[in-house]
């Protein structure tokens, strides 16, 4: 923090933010309850087709219509760009895809910009793996902060960051996660792999953010061993404020374009980092050292009641 600046106190309103929180994982808990999660092809096994049209591109309604007549199960159809359209369907053969494309092409002219097919048994390997993956970048998240922070015991233990840390990282992918069950239950968005990409890189940008301030206040602890807990931690979230705030928007402005202007196929993906680095900059600055204190703070009332 520069000299001369007026430091904020931040966690004289932390009560404030776990409401705000609270309100944003209860709402995003409910949208996962009620919608749950709409998993791609690359999960579940079938067919994309890319298709761009030379002139017009048809109504989803009259390429509905134009295919109706295909055993293609449950379809969606989504736009992109002007004249674009992106087919998801169950698993399609050779034969099928060619009826298919004679079909959307009617007394248009066409070009395919893509097919894909995934069976089954890979879309469930797929889901497997991505739920191993995700256990152990957690895990090994936990593991890594207690050992970083072994040094600092007191007055709260190594093991309460890294908990404190899995709770933030909570926070940061239940809210995309949330985004995304409403977005799929209302325009039929789906859950694919480059979305669980960006959900681990979420993963490993919010705890860097977490780490930075968590670090601050181990070397606050040990240079300002006369003051007490919370005003270590005020003063650490004002040294890394600017960086924090800067690294995010350095970071989300490529983003902002990205999603505007990449294009369909990156356009879930951005939205998700998007989402993931938004909540992940707010709970380094506004959950992270604030839970610590509350929990410190409600461990030693618990001392007292004891003791009395």
């Amino acid at each position: 923090m520069v000299m001369g600046i007026k430091e904020i106190p931040f966690l004289k309103y932390r009560k404030i933010y776990f409401l705000f929180s609270g309100i944003l994982i209860l709402a995003a808990l409910v949208s996962l309850i009620l919608f749950g999660l709409k998993p791609g092809i690359d999960f579940t096994g079938g067919s994309i087709l890319e298709i761009e049209y030379k002139t017009e591109r048809p109504s989803n309604q009259e390429i509905r219509e134009a295919i109706s007549n295909l055993d293609l199960g449950e379809i969606s159809i989504q736009p992109t760009e002007e004249r674009g359209v992106i087919l998801r369907m169950k698993d399609i053969s050779e034969e099928t895809h060619q009826e298919l494309l004679e079909k959307l092409m009617g007394n248009k002219e066409l070009e395919e910009k893509g097919f894909e097919s995934i069976g089954p048994v890979i879309g469930r390997e797929l889901k497997e793996k991505t739920k191993a993956v995700m256990v152990l970048a957690l895990l090994s998240i936990v593991f890594y902060i207690t050992l970083a922070f072994k040094r600092v015991s007191r007055p709260v233990s190594s093991w309460q960051y890294a908990i404190t840390s899995l709770v933030c990282l909570s926070h940061d992918i239940l809210i995309p996660l949330g985004t995304f069950s409403l977005l799929g239950f209302l325009y039929n968005v789906q859950i694919t792999i480059p979305v669980i990409c960006a959900l681990l890189t979420v993963v490993g940008y919010a705890i860097n953010n977490v780490v930075v301030v968590y670090d601050r206040i181990r070397e606050n602890l040990l240079s300002r061993k006369e003051e007490v807990f919370e005003r270590v931690a005020d003063v650490a979230i004002n040294q890394t404020l600017t960086r924090q705030i800067n690294t995010s928007l350095t970071t989300l402005f490529p983003l902002l374009a990205i999603f505007f202007l990449g294009g369909e196929t990156l356009k879930y993906f951005a939205l998700t980092l998007i989402l993931g680095i938004t909540a992940g900059t707010y709970s380094s600055i506004f959950l992270a050292s604030p839970i610590l204190v509350s929990w410190l703070w409600w461990r030693q009332k618990k001392v007292l009641t004891r003791a009395k």
